[in-house]
């Protein structure tokens, strides 16, 4: 699908001007690391759901600056010279990358994604890779929650019109069907995708006709096999529910069935339970309650606490719009530069703890408990480092290092797969199909206490103690060059 945002350009000024920086100084084909990842869960969450790595990685293979591209960078008040704009037509991505899978449940510090390649390509990707995963997986881990609230019920997913412009509407659509939604209203994401579509009517078709009956009348002539009616436009228990029975006995009488009648306003609790039981003594015990209105995980609880007759749901605005947290606050940090042939590690440091970086070329391990079959950490190590399970594998709490325990019995599944070596793809991408079968199983292997959305238990991510010592032997370092041997 062709998008306004394949240049170059969908970045950040100051990138360029690192970019101008480094070719001046003549370091910018020495190659760099980074890591991108986020320091904080969601909207409370215990979990993220990883998402946005087909768009990243499409946006890399088309990475180049046009002719228009590089006229607009000379039209700029900047002292660019023509030589780095003559060098700016030759970037293209010819760097390693390497990625957790789509749909991975995810955890704060640990590398979504590890990159390596020359410094002015490394600055330059990273506004748009930080875009296009932070937004999706905001998604993606909202969508979860409420599927997770939902159960088996059906979820639509109708934000487009309230969505930040057509490129959120079609990849946030991506992202909730990748997280358990079963179709969206958008027909561009059903038709990029193969999504499932779905759609009733407006307020508007009752409207335009003398009267609530011939309006249903009429849309069930055109939609006769799969009919939901909008009834809440005038009085829904009065007149909705009722001329929707009315219509749905005549389908009935024909062979055919009423699919549903949708909710959009009021108490829906209420007004779920009165339709159900309208609509079963008139027999339609077959004819769905479809809400929406406004709807999130919380909003679900509180109805399916009251025991709300609703079988579907659409939601729109507050999941299109990740609306309780409206960014994921991704961040996309250096980690090791190359000199003479050698990676070596580099830190940033913070007065909070939590921004100090964790240095040098990473790999992420989850830890599954061969007995239980459930994860019970992931494991961040070097690069390099190997993981012997015939022996016991301590695992501690990076900040609070009185935290640890011993796990024996265990499998260590690599988290991060290589998806371009030296700029080429390596591999296929999985199937929108196959992401949204390995969430599932991905879920799988977590507990209850992990997954619930109120409180969750806090899930381990631990350092190893070869990475762990390299992290605090660099920072005491730092601390003596900074304030001498006191």
């Amino acid at each position: 699908m062709q998008t306004n945002f394949i240049s170059a350009l969908h970045t950040d000024k100051y990138q360029i001007t690192m970019m101008y920086a480094h070719w001046k100084n003549g370091t910018h084909l020495r190659r760099r690391t980074y890591d991108l990842y986020f320091r904080k869960l969601p909207f409370g969450n215990g979990y993220a759901v990883f998402a946005g790595l087909e768009r990243a990685v499409r946006w890399l293979e088309q990475l180049r600056f046009t002719d228009d591209d590089i006229e607009w960078l000379r039209s700029l008040n900047e002292p660019f010279e023509p030589e780095f704009l003559e060098f700016l037509k030759t970037v293209r991505f010819t760097g390693d990358l390497w990625a957790m899978p789509e749909g991975t449940l995810v955890f704060p510090d640990e590398p979504l994604l590890r990159l390596e390649g020359p410094a002015c390509l490394m600055h330059l990707v990273e506004t748009a890779l930080l875009n296009f995963i932070g937004y999706q997986t905001l998604v993606a881990t909202k969508a979860a929650r409420i599927r997770h609230v939902a159960g088996t019920d059906t979820l639509m997913e109708f934000g487009t019109r309230r969505a930040q412009e057509a490129d959120a509407a079609v990849w946030g659509a991506r992202a909730a069907w990748i997280a358990g939604f079963d179709a969206t209203s958008n027909t561009l994401a059903g038709k990029r995708f193969g999504i499932p579509v779905s759609g009733t009517h407006a307020h508007s078709w009752v409207q335009d006709f003398d009267s609530e009956l011939e309006a249903f009348r009429a849309f069930v002539a055109a939609f006769p096999d799969n009919a939901v009616l909008l009834v809440d436009t005038y009085d829904t228990l009065k007149s909705g529910v009722p001329n929707a029975i009315r219509v749905g006995l005549e389908l009935k009488s024909q062979g055919k069935r009423l699919a549903g009648i949708r909710l959009d306003s009021g108490d829906l609790a209420y007004l779920s339970k009165q339709a159900r039981r309208m609509l079963d003594d008139a027999g339609l015990t077959d004819t769905r309650i479809v809400a929406s209105s406004d709807l999130d995980e919380f909003t679900l609880l509180n109805l399916k606490a009251q025991e709300a007759c609703i079988d579907a749901w659409g939601v729109g605005t507050r999941l299109i719009t990740a609306h309780d947290q409206p960014a994921l606050g991704a961040v996309y940090k250096m980690v090791a530069k190359e000199a003479d042939g050698t990676w070596q590690p580099t830190i940033k440091i913070s007065s909070n703890p939590a921004k100090i970086t964790t240095p040098g070329r990473k790999e992420v391990w989850r830890i599954i408990d061969k007995k239980s079959g459930k994860a019970k950490a992931d494991l961040i190590t070097e690069a390099g480092e190997t993981i012997d399970p015939s022996r016991p594998l301590l695992l501690f709490h990076p900040l609070q290092t009185f935290k640890r325990k011993k796990v024996r019995h265990f499998r260590a599944v690599p988290l991060l797969k290589q998806i371009f070596r030296d700029g080429q793809r390596v591999g296929d991408l999985p199937s929108l199909q196959e992401i949204r079968n390995w969430h599932k199983q991905q879920l799988s292997l977590f507990w209850e206490e992990y997954l619930r959305i109120l409180n969750p238990e806090e899930y381990p991510v631990d350092l190893s103690k070869r990475l762990w010592n390299t992290k605090q032997s660099m920072l005491q370092q730092l601390y003596r060059e900074i304030h001498g041997d006191a």
